[in-house]
């Protein structure tokens, strides 16, 4: 998809499984099960898919999925599943080498959107994208090393602190364009200061909500999951902005749902938005 003098592709870097319960917060298992029919685990199947930004000069991600550097035990708790698909398997498929990514946007620390912007050479951990600038908001970073009890299992310091010692990590403060046509639109229900990404060219949008949105089953506005920090909030950033998305027609690409990777919202006849037309990207 072109928007501007971006052409915009998506990379899929691998599948895994929540609970479903989690993932939805309290709506009940019998209304969204019919969505996202859940294991013998009460999981959920997801995938990790990611924004890929191109023009003449630069190489952009928008998020890095989980990554394959932990452990059987963490990789068996949440089915991470590298067999199929992965993020520089993903890029080399499209001609592109992690050396030539510039600049990677990490909506938020987690590890299943920050995990893969590291990656083990020998016993260290190290940049994936050794030439590239990381982009994070700095009261995300705080947060990540001030986490608490609650959120703590999402953030490992090893998937982002490296970055910091290497000099590749900069951080954002705030609503920003990034880079021209490139817009970071700050919400903090799910985490403080997720920074979602907004690419137009004044007439067509695309935007990747990350975890405000994770999957077209979350649209309807109490579809909020459990992880999120701040429910209320999510609620209300959710009320605020889907009704733009829907009305200026943006397309919506959806981080973690299996079977639609983007698409268009609109308002059905009681004036609730909905899911629309499926996009191709």
């Amino acid at each position: 998809m072109k928007v501007g003098p971006y052409s915009i592709s998506l990379i899929e870097t691998g599948d895994f499984r929540l609970d479903g319960g989690a993932m939805f917060g309290v709506v009940p298992k019998p209304l969204w099960s019919r969505l996202c029919p859940a294991d013998d685990a009460n999981r959920i199947f997801m995938t990790m898919r990611v924004l890929l930004i191109e023009n003449s000069e630069r190489k952009i991600l928008v998020d890095c999925g989980a990554g394959e550097k932990d452990g059987l035990k963490f990789r068996e708790l949440y089915a991470l599943d590298n067999s199929q698909k992965s993020l520089v398997n993903s890029l080399r498929a499209s001609g592109i080498t992690p050396d030539q990514i510039t600049d990677v946007i990490l909506t938020h620390l987690h590890f299943d959107h920050a995990g893969g912007a590291t990656r083990l050479d020998g016993k260290e951990v190290v940049p994936t994208f050794p030439k590239a600038q990381y982009y994070v908001q700095r009261k995300q970073y705080d947060h990540a090393l001030s986490r608490s009890e609650r959120d703590r299992a999402s953030y490992i310091d090893q998937n982002y602190e490296p970055l910091r010692a290497a000099g590749q990590l900069n951080f954002t403060d705030g609503d920003t364009e990034i880079l021209p046509g490139i817009e970071l639109l700050t919400m903090s229900g799910h985490t403080p200061f997720l920074q979602t990404v907004r690419v137009t060219d004044g007439t067509h949008v695309v935007w990747f909500p990350a975890d405000l949105i994770p999957m077209s089953a979350h649209i309807p506005l109490p579809y909020i999951m459990g992880y999120d920090l701040f429910p209320v909030t999510t609620l209300a950033e959710k009320k605020k902005i889907l009704p733009r998305v829907a009305d200026e027609k943006w397309t919506v690409v959806f981080e973690h749902d299996p079977q639609v990777p983007a698409s268009r919202l609109s308002l059905d006849d009681k004036g609730k938005v909905v899911k629309g037309e499926d996009v191709a990207i």
